[in-house]
C-alpha cells in the first residue's frame, strides 16, 4: 500500500481526482470502478470541473458500481443508480450504456448478481477501483462477517451500516436492510485500487486496514494483499510498514 496524507478534503479530492483522470488520459476505454455515498462527492465533483474544462473525455470509458440498495427504486432520490447520474454521469459525456450499476428491482436477484459478475469479466478487469470504507471496515456492502463472498451477492446491512447511512434519508426505517454489492474478489480483482477515507473518526478503522491483522472482521484489511492500493486520508493515521 501507499499512503498519501493531505491537510484538507479539498486538497485530497482533488488528487483522487487526477489520479482517476490520468488513468482516463492514459487509456480512453478504461474500465472504472465507481464509488457512491458521502465520501466521493467531492472528487466527482473535481471530475466535473475537469471534463467542463474540456481537459479529458469519458467518451470510450466504462464504468462499474460496487453496490445497490435492493427494493429501492431508481428513481429514489437515494438509489445509487440516481446518486451516480446527478453526481457524476449527467455532466460528463459518458455513454449511458456504458455505465453499470446492479439492479436492486430485479425480479432475480440471484440472476442479476450472476450477470453482473458476467458483464465485469467480459468487460474487465477493472483497470482502477474506487473505494470508502464504512465505520465497521465495510468497502462496497461486504459487511464483516465469518467469511466474505467472492463473486456479487445480496447482503443483509448490519445496523450500523444502516445508522450510518440514515443521514442519507428521513428516518431509519426509510434505509433499505438489503443490498446487492460486489463481493471481495470481484474487488480485488482490479489493478488498481484507490481508497479514499475522510473524517478523523475514521482514523481508528483506517488503522486497522492498514496495520491490523488480516481478518474478515474487517473487510478492508483484505486490500494488504492487493499489490497496488493508493490510500487518500485527510485522517492522522500512520502506515507501519514491517520488512
Amino acid at each position: 500500500m501507499i499512503l498519501h496524507k493531505f491537510k484538507n478534503q479539498s486538497d485530497l479530492d482533488r488528487a483522487a481526482a487526477d489520479l482517476i483522470i490520468a488513468m482516463v488520459r492514459a487509456k480512453p476505454n478504461a474500465v472504472l470502478g465507481m464509488a457512491t455515498g458521502g465520501t466521493p462527492v467531492g472528487l466527482y465533483q473535481e471530475i466535473v470541473k475537469t471534463y467542463q474544462s474540456g481537459l479529458v473525455s469519458f467518451a470510450q470509458a466504462k464504468t462499474f458500481n460496487l453496490d445497490e440498495y435492493v427494493g429501492l427504486p431508481v428513481t429514489h432520490q437515494e438509489s445509487y443508480r440516481n446518486f451516480m447520474q446527478r453526481n457524476l454521469f449527467d455532466h460528463i459525456d459518458i455513454q449511458v450504456a456504458n455505465t453499470h450499476v446492479p439492479d436492486g428491482n430485479a425480479a432475480d436477484i440471484d440472476a442479476e448478481c450472476r450477470l453482473y459478475d458476467k458483464m465485469m469479466f467480459e468487460q474487465g478487469p477493472v483497470d482502477l477501483q474506487l473505494l470508502g470504507i464504512g465505520g465497521n471496515g465495510h468497502i462496497g456492502f461486504n459487511e464483516p462477517d465469518s467469511q466474505l463472498s467472492r463473486g456479487t451477492y445480496q447482503v443483509t446491512l448490519k445496523e450500523e451500516t444502516r445508522e450510518a447511512n440514515k443521514r442519507f434519508f428521513n428516518h431509519i426505517d426509510e434505509v433499505p436492510t438489503q443490498a446487492v454489492t460486489m463481493g471481495m474478489g470481484s474487488i480485488m480483482q482490479a489493478k488498481v485500487i484507490l481508497l479514499v477515507v475522510k473524517g478523523q473518526e475514521k482514523a481508528e478503522i483506517l488503522d486497522r486496514t492498514l496495520n491490523g491483522p488480516i481478518t474478515t472482521q474487517v473487510p478492508a484489511s483484505l486490500l494488504q494483499t492487493h499489490p497496488r492500493v493508493i490510500v487518500m486520508t485527510d485522517c492522522d493515521v500512520n502506515y507501519k510498514v514491517s520488512y
